[in-house]
């Protein structure tokens, strides 16, 4: 008897109140589950596919018991609930854990998850999610103290593995910069060579201190790309040193940046009006593509609302690894938006749900 490989596609929706996940056999019909975690915020989400699993981890945070991650072995449709605080800073840091903001399975190691959390920290799991160790080494490094939070606190938001090279990674936060690691973690230097902080008026190019939205790995070789507050930039030395790419955009302000998971140069920014008005440019949602590297762009906007004042959060954009790349965006006012072509066409997925934080999207087997 022939075997028939059956797949779907998740994507997770965590909310202000909650987690929603829809299903996708085809990526045009889509069922809608939830809420879990009904009432608790849902700040990070990650998708794990390593090795087979379906996996789906929660940063959730309990307005009873307080921040933790929760795990699902089997796609999200049933979880662990535990009240055991699976991040926590160790009683020698004096410091008490506020959010999880971002959750990253480690390509090079299939018992590997990391975590960024609020206030500035980040942390290191070796079985799979379960439980998880302060890096000291972000942690003790000096300019710690001096990072400022940004409008949406103080926190390690982005963290960037490489494929390959398990000795390199990259983080970001808000207020602090990129930073960039050689040895695994163990210690940590600023990378931000021609990012603008013009909110430094007496030095608009410092070290560190840069406020960084978002940063997503390219296909190209060093290729990164980064939405900074006031800045779209891409590195093509991982980091070493940045270009802006924000020419041709309808504005250099937003939180999201997408990159295609195999074609080099080909990437998605989600424009935001202004940094005081923080709606889509001209009121019209949309997503932005360049194919070379942020050169030249274009407009996406096919199925997106127009008369839309809305905004996409940093972690509330996805790409999946279909073929064409399923592109998705959650907004604030609780809908969320795919694409099965690329961001040629969007179909509205879910609507009216609580403020959107996260979306990630993945197929399962």
């Amino acid at each position: 008897m022939d075997t028939v490989n059956m797949t779907e596609t998740i994507v997770a929706i965590g909310t202000r109140k909650g987690l929603w996940l829809a299903r996708s056999a085809d990526r045009q019909e889509w069922s809608l589950e939830g809420p879990h975690f009904l009432m608790s915020e849902v700040a990070s989400v990650a998708i794990d596919t390593r090795e087979g699993r379906s996996n789906v981890l929660a940063g959730v945070k309990s307005w009873h018991w307080g921040p933790t991650v929760q795990l699902s072995t089997d796609g999200g449709r049933t979880w662990t609930e535990s009240a055991e605080r699976a991040v926590a800073f160790p009683e020698d840091t004096d410091t008490a854990l506020e959010r999880v903001w971002q959750l990253t399975p480690d390509p090079n190691d299939p018992d590997v998850v990391w975590a960024g959390v609020e206030p500035h920290a980040l942390f290191r799991s070796a079985d799979r999610g379960a439980t998880y160790e302060l890096v000291r080494g972000l942690w003790d490094h000096p300019h710690r103290p001096t990072w400022e939070p940004g409008f949406g606190g103080g926190a390690v938001h982005t963290i960037v593995p490489e494929a390959g090279h398990p000795e390199r990674l990259l983080v970001a936060m808000s207020a602090g910069g990129v930073y960039r690691s050689s040895d695994a973690g163990a210690t940590w230097e600023p990378s931000n060579p021609g990012i603008r902080a013009y909110f430094m008026p007496d030095n608009e190019y410092p070290e560190y201190g840069q406020c960084v939205h978002k940063v997503a790995r390219g296909q190209g070789e060093g290729e990164l790309f980064a939405q900074n507050h006031k800045g779209v930039y891409r590195s093509g030395d991982n980091g070493a040193t940045w270009d802006s790419i924000a020419e041709g955009l309808p504005t250099d302000f937003g939180f999201a940046i997408l990159a295609h998971p195999r074609r080099p140069g080909v990437v998605w920014n989600v424009p935001v009006a202004d940094d005081g008005e923080r709606i889509p440019p001209g009121a019209q949602l949309q997503v932005q593509r360049s194919d070379d590297g942020g050169a030249t762009w274009r407009m996406q906007a096919d199925g997106l609302p127009s008369g839309s004042f809305t905004c996409v959060l940093r972690d509330a954009a996805a790409v999946d690894t279909g073929e064409p790349v399923g592109v998705y965006i959650g907004t604030r006012n609780g809908d969320v938006f795919a694409s099965a072509d690329e961001g040629e066409s969007f179909t509205r997925i879910a609507t009216q749900l609580p403020d959107v934080l996260v979306v990630r999207a993945a197929e399962l087997s």
